[in-house]
Protein backbone atom coordinates (compact mmCIF):
# COMPACT_ATOMS: atom_id res chain seq x y z
CA UNK A 1 0.00 0.00 0.00
CA UNK A 2 1.26 3.11 -0.78
CA UNK A 3 1.63 5.70 2.06
CA UNK A 4 3.41 9.31 0.60
CA UNK A 5 2.47 10.57 -3.07
CA UNK A 6 4.72 12.98 -5.10
CA UNK A 7 3.24 16.01 -6.13
CA UNK A 8 4.24 19.35 -8.12
CA UNK A 9 2.39 22.53 -7.27
CA UNK A 10 0.38 24.30 -10.01
CA UNK A 11 1.87 27.94 -9.37
CA UNK A 12 4.79 26.52 -6.66
CA UNK A 13 5.81 28.26 -3.09
CA UNK A 14 7.45 31.12 -3.20
CA UNK A 15 10.24 31.71 -0.45
CA UNK A 16 11.43 34.78 1.25
CA UNK A 17 14.09 34.97 -1.60
CA UNK A 18 12.25 34.72 -4.34
CA UNK A 19 13.31 31.14 -5.16
CA UNK A 20 10.23 28.80 -6.04
CA UNK A 21 9.16 25.28 -4.51
CA UNK A 22 6.85 23.38 -6.70
CA UNK A 23 7.81 19.32 -5.93
CA UNK A 24 6.33 17.76 -2.61
CA UNK A 25 5.65 14.20 -0.85
CA UNK A 26 1.99 13.87 1.31
CA UNK A 27 2.05 11.26 3.33
CA UNK A 28 -1.59 9.42 4.41
CA UNK A 29 -3.25 11.27 7.43
CA UNK A 30 -3.87 9.72 10.71
CA UNK A 31 -6.26 9.58 12.97
CA UNK A 32 -3.98 11.54 15.23
CA UNK A 33 -3.17 14.48 12.75
CA UNK A 34 -7.26 15.18 12.61
CA UNK A 35 -8.06 14.79 15.98
CA UNK A 36 -4.61 17.47 17.11
CA UNK A 37 -5.61 19.57 14.34
CA UNK A 38 -8.80 20.14 15.62
CA UNK A 39 -7.29 20.56 19.37
CA UNK A 40 -4.98 23.85 17.58
CA UNK A 41 -5.34 26.46 19.06
CA UNK A 42 -5.78 28.42 15.90
CA UNK A 43 -8.58 26.30 15.06
CA UNK A 44 -10.30 26.59 17.88
CA UNK A 45 -10.42 30.45 17.12
CA UNK A 46 -11.25 29.98 13.84
CA UNK A 47 -12.41 26.65 12.08
CA UNK A 48 -11.75 27.24 8.42
CA UNK A 49 -8.17 27.09 9.71
CA UNK A 50 -8.40 23.31 10.12
CA UNK A 51 -7.04 22.67 6.59
CA UNK A 52 -3.95 24.75 7.03
CA UNK A 53 -3.09 22.70 10.17
CA UNK A 54 -3.90 19.37 8.54
CA UNK A 55 -1.85 20.13 5.22
CA UNK A 56 1.16 21.33 7.47
CA UNK A 57 1.16 17.52 9.40
CA UNK A 58 0.82 15.24 6.16
CA UNK A 59 2.65 17.88 3.47
CA UNK A 60 6.55 15.87 4.81
CA UNK A 61 8.53 17.36 1.68
CA UNK A 62 8.93 20.09 -0.50
CA UNK A 63 11.50 20.19 -2.34
CA UNK A 64 14.37 22.81 -1.24
CA UNK A 65 12.07 23.83 1.58
CA UNK A 66 13.78 23.48 5.28
CA UNK A 67 10.71 22.40 7.49
CA UNK A 68 6.64 22.74 6.49
CA UNK A 69 4.66 24.95 8.81
CA UNK A 70 1.02 26.02 8.91
CA UNK A 71 2.33 29.69 8.38
CA UNK A 72 4.06 28.42 4.99
CA UNK A 73 1.08 26.82 4.12
CA UNK A 74 -0.74 29.91 4.67
CA UNK A 75 1.77 31.57 2.24
CA UNK A 76 0.65 29.41 -0.65
CA UNK A 77 -1.08 30.42 -3.94
CA UNK A 78 -4.61 29.79 -3.34
CA UNK A 79 -4.20 27.38 -6.50
CA UNK A 80 -1.88 25.34 -4.24
CA UNK A 81 -3.85 25.07 -2.06
CA UNK A 82 -6.72 23.73 -4.11
CA UNK A 83 -4.66 21.35 -5.47
CA UNK A 84 -3.31 20.16 -1.88
CA UNK A 85 -6.75 20.00 -0.63
CA UNK A 86 -8.13 17.85 -3.34
CA UNK A 87 -5.14 15.57 -3.22
CA UNK A 88 -6.00 14.91 0.57
CA UNK A 89 -9.28 14.02 -0.37
CA UNK A 90 -8.18 12.00 -2.90
CA UNK A 91 -5.35 10.02 -0.71
CA UNK A 92 -7.27 9.60 1.89
CA UNK A 93 -10.13 8.37 0.22
CA UNK A 94 -10.85 4.49 0.44
CA UNK A 95 -10.27 4.44 -3.54
CA UNK A 96 -6.59 4.69 -5.13
CA UNK A 97 -7.23 8.00 -6.77
CA UNK A 98 -8.15 7.93 -9.92
CA UNK A 99 -9.75 10.18 -12.69
CA UNK A 100 -12.44 9.11 -15.31
CA UNK A 101 -10.80 9.71 -18.81
CA UNK A 102 -12.93 9.58 -22.42
CA UNK A 103 -11.38 8.52 -25.69
CA UNK A 104 -11.27 11.21 -27.99
CA UNK A 105 -11.89 8.78 -30.74
CA UNK A 106 -14.53 6.32 -29.50
CA UNK A 107 -16.49 8.05 -26.78
CA UNK A 108 -16.22 5.30 -24.06
CA UNK A 109 -15.25 6.03 -20.61
CA UNK A 110 -12.59 4.95 -18.50
CA UNK A 111 -10.51 5.03 -15.27
CA UNK A 112 -7.04 5.90 -15.13
CA UNK A 113 -4.66 6.18 -11.54
CA UNK A 114 -3.89 9.74 -10.95
CA UNK A 115 -0.37 11.49 -11.15
CA UNK A 116 0.12 14.54 -8.84
CA UNK A 117 3.77 14.84 -10.61
CA UNK A 118 3.05 15.96 -13.61
CA UNK A 119 5.24 13.76 -15.25
CA UNK A 120 3.86 10.67 -17.40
Amino acid sequence: METVYDFELPKGYMDGGGELHRRGKMRLATAGDEISATRDPRVLSNPSYLTIVILSKVITELEGVEAITATLVEKLFTADLAFLQDMYQRINDIEPPTLTAVCPDCGKSFEVPLNFTGEG
